[in-house]
Parts: structure tokens; C-alpha cells; sequence
């Protein structure tokens, strides 16, 4: 039984605290789940951003022209698709998580920042780019992407759902799993297995101080693995 934490606030709290990725990634992989960090090209906009919360997974699509009549799909006539509709349905502690069209514009920017701020969404995670650097950064709004592109995404995509499984890379993500993302990537951690990756990850992690201090002291990393069994 978990003794660490009774809510999401807890829980993310601690993986502020005393959490990265790495320790998180570490301790799914010692569950048999070794599939679970987004692509590498997915970064922060800034390397102090932290973002912790429940995904909210939006799937697009790429488009040619930002209203088409007369097609098949009454979403062709509608720009965006339901981009704003899927920003609109973001709770508190959510993270928009987007993916599906080409990388060729951006997928977030400033005033999507600022609804899901006011929203009380946790953050953005894209599988492309954004743009609008500076009034992010400004909002301090915690946004992943691909980095900075100022490409404009309404003749060039359209979100088409929300809150679908969806996949990017190797990793799949289902509405309510936890994303958490910092300067090192984005791990996705499946809500079945959250209370076990977290207790392990919290234990590991205060583990790594005593090693970190005996490696201080002077002990060998042989020596330290045999005594701790981490490194």
C-alpha cells in the first residue's frame, strides 16, 4: 500500500521536489515497461521547465487549406478542426498533448497558453513545434515541443480528436496516464502502474544520495554499486 501520497497533488508535488525523468524511466524499466519516453526532439522551451499532470491526448491531422467545402467531412470546413474545442475541455491538472500532423508549423503559441493557464492545465506537450517564444516564456507556461517555429498551423492542420489513446514514438499514451517532462524528456507513465513506478522512483531517487555521497568520499563505483545496488 502507498504510503507517499494520498492525491495528485501530493504525488506531483514530490516529483517536483525530488524527481527527474531519469530516476521515473529507471524504475519502469525494472517493471518491464521500456517503451515509455517521448522522442528525444521533444524539449522544453526552456531547460527549468517542469511539467507533471494527466494527458489530455489531441490527434490531428495535416490539411491543405484552412476551410475546404464539399468534401466528406464537415471538419474540413472549419478551421482548426477542434482545436479549440479540445483546448476548451482541458482540466485542472491536464496536459494538452498533441500529435499526428507533419511538423510543419506550429501546434501551440501564447494564447493557448493563456486559456489553459486559466483553464489550470498543467502544461502543453507537442509533437512538433510552437511558436509565440516569448509570450510563453513570459507566462512561464511549461511547453514541450520540437523548438521554435513560427509557421502558421490554420492552412496546414487540423485536430480531428481528443481524449484518444494515441502514440508518439514507441510510446503510447491513453487519456489519464501521467506525463512528466523536464530537461532531460518526457516519460509517460501508465495509470496502472503509476503508484508502483512512483514508490519505486521516490526510493531510488533517496537511495542515489547516499550513493552520490559515498561517491564524494571517495568510493569506487564498483564498490558503491556492490554496497547500494545503484548507479
Amino acid at each position: 500500500m502507498n504510503t507517499y501520497w494520498k492525491t495528485d497533488a501530493e504525488l506531483f508535488a514530490i516529483a517536483r521536489r525530488e524527481l527527474f525523468t531519469a530516476v521515473v524511466g529507471d524504475a519502469m524499466d525494472k517493471m518491464g515497461l521500456q517503451h515509455q519516453f517521448l522522442p528525444p526532439e521533444i524539449r522544453p522551451l526552456r531547460d527549468d521547465m517542469v511539467v507533471i499532470g494527466r494527458a489530455m491526448p489531441v490527434l490531428s491531422v495535416d490539411v491543405f487549406a484552412e476551410k475546404m467545402f464539399g468534401t466528406a467531412n464537415p471538419l474540413m470546413e472549419k478551421p482548426f478542426g477542434l482545436m479549440l474545442e479540445a483546448l476548451d475541455a482541458l482540466r485542472p491538472g491536464e496536459i494538452y498533448l498533441n500529435t499526428g500532423s507533419s511538423p510543419r508549423n506550429a501546434l501551440w503559441g501564447e494564447l493557448m497558453s493563456i486559456r489553459a493557464g486559466k483553464l489550470g492545465a498543467a502544461g502543453a506537450i507537442v509533437n512538433g513545434y510552437s511558436r509565440d517564444t516569448n509570450g510563453i516564456l513570459a507566462l512561464n507556461f511549461p511547453t514541450f515541443s520540437w523548438g521554435r517555429y513560427a509557421q502558421d498551423s490554420a492552412p496546414r492542420y487540423k485536430v480531428v480528436d481528443f481524449r484518444v489513446p494515441i502514440e508518439i514514438g514507441h510510446a503510447r499514451i491513453r487519456p489519464g496516464d501521467i506525463l512528466f517532462g523536464d530537461i532531460d524528456g518526457v516519460c509517460v507513465i501508465p495509470a496502472e502502474a503509476e503508484e508502483e513506478a512512483f514508490t519505486r522512483a521516490i526510493e531510488k531517487a533517496r537511495g542515489e544520495k547516499l550513493v552520490k555521497a559515498a561517491l564524494l568520499e571517495g568510493l569506487s563505483g564498483v564498490e558503491a554499486f556492490e554496497k547500494f545496488g545503484i548507479m
